[in-house]
């Protein structure tokens, strides 16, 4: 069993509070010194109490199915002798009501481009097994009821 953690830090300063006109920006703090400005989502909650420029939850929801896609993609190509040179994903979730009504992520499609180079190139066939492969041991996708759609660009 391997523990993960994050720090989330907000502080209200001088700031009303009970009437919700409070600055929802914060600081996300990960091991080994990084630290992100987070927000809550101008879409959910409007400037100037949330900031654009900073990463909201459901940003980083998305982003954390797509790296982790990608590692285990990434993994799975050395193991079968594949040189992958360079894989780009433009990720995109879908912020909607599920069956219960409740506002959910409902839909996450991962849009992986992925370059090969060498002599030896996988046929199409190769590159979707190793997709398939990548989200079936991906941690993240196993841990979530989102429907995570893997949708290979050119």
């Amino acid at each position: 069993m391997s523990r993960y953690a994050a720090q989330v830090r907000w502080s209200r300063g001088d700031q009303p509070f009970t009437d919700r006109r409070c600055s929802r920006v914060h600081r996300l703090c990960f091991d080994g010194g990084v630290e992100l400005p987070g927000s809550a989502s101008p879409s959910v909650v409007p400037v100037p109490y949330a900031d654009p420029a900073a990463v909201d939850p459901e940003e980083l929801f998305v982003a954390s199915l797509s790296s982790c896609h990608m590692l285990w993609f990434l993994d799975l190509a050395c193991r079968a002798g594949w040189c992958v040179d360079d894989y780009a994903d433009d990720a995109e979730g879908t912020l909607a009501a599920d069956t219960d009504g409740r506002l959910a992520m409902t839909t996450v499609v991962l849009r992986p481009a992925v370059r090969f180079v060498g002599d030896r190139q996988p046929d199409p066939a190769e590159v979707e097994r190793l997709h398939h492969a990548a989200h079936a041991a991906c941690f993240i996708a196993n841990s979530v009821r989102t429907d995570v759609q893997v949708a290979p660009r050119p």
